[in-house]
């Protein structure tokens, strides 16, 4: 199992693309561009079985239901923020366009701390509030990779003045959560490069007083 990168949408978000040797793949955070997107799956001969979201901020959702609809398949979330995908004004899309950026309602979702699966790919799913109420992770063990939209970044924390945020909540899912895993974990970050947990222990300045 291998995964990539795909910077998307208006802010080109991270959506990442996680997939084996015969092409099932897992989506997550698919924030816009949904043709490319879906163009650019096809050309791999990648077949998604389902989007995982982190969180439902817009920038993360811009292509969930042309995603959805041109492979068919469900969408995850948080309990949380379920509404969200409905709601411009929750997911913060009420200024960027005249209507909003909105997505139906997810197939499944998500209520509390757990481990599932999709098809081939096993998840432990870590609540990781902070950024948002409903921020979720994804640790995928067979790779060493921790799916965590916006709660840690190379050298960052995720955005805490947000409606919903709370930077002392996002710093204790960091402490607690997030650096508990291995420390050679690679972090999947919503924005920018990825990094490692062992690299933000040790180089952090939000975590370590640098």
């Amino acid at each position: 199992m291998n995964w990539k990168q795909a910077p998307l949408g208006p802010v080109q978000t991270n959506a990442y693309v996680l997939y084996n040797d015969e092409g099932e793949a897992v989506i997550f955070d698919p924030g816009g561009d949904g043709k490319a997107f879906e163009a650019a799956l096809k050309k791999e001969n990648i077949q998604p079985l389902a989007i995982l979201l982190t969180h439902a901020h817009f920038d993360h959702i811009g292509a969930v239901d042309h995603i959805r609809d041109a492979f068919n398949i469900p969408v995850y979330i948080h309990q949380l923020e379920a509404h969200w995908l409905q709601d411009p004004s929750k997911n913060l899309s009420v200024n960027m366009t005249a209507e909003g950026i909105t997505a139906r309602s997810a197939e499944h979702v998500i209520e509390g701390e757990q481990s599932f699966t999709v098809g081939p790919f096993a998840f432990r799913v870590v609540e990781t509030p902070g950024h948002s109420p409903g921020s979720i992770s994804y640790y995928h063990e067979p790779t060493g990779t921790v799916f965590s939209g916006d709660v840690l970044f190379q050298s960052g924390i995720g955005r805490t003045d947000l409606p919903g945020a709370d930077e002392a909540t996002l710093l204790n899912s960091i402490h607690q959560k997030l650096l508990e895993l291995p420390e050679n974990t690679s972090v999947a970050c919503g924005h920018g490069p990825t990094t490692t947990i062992s690299a933000e222990m040790d180089g952090n300045p939000f975590l370590n007083g640098l």
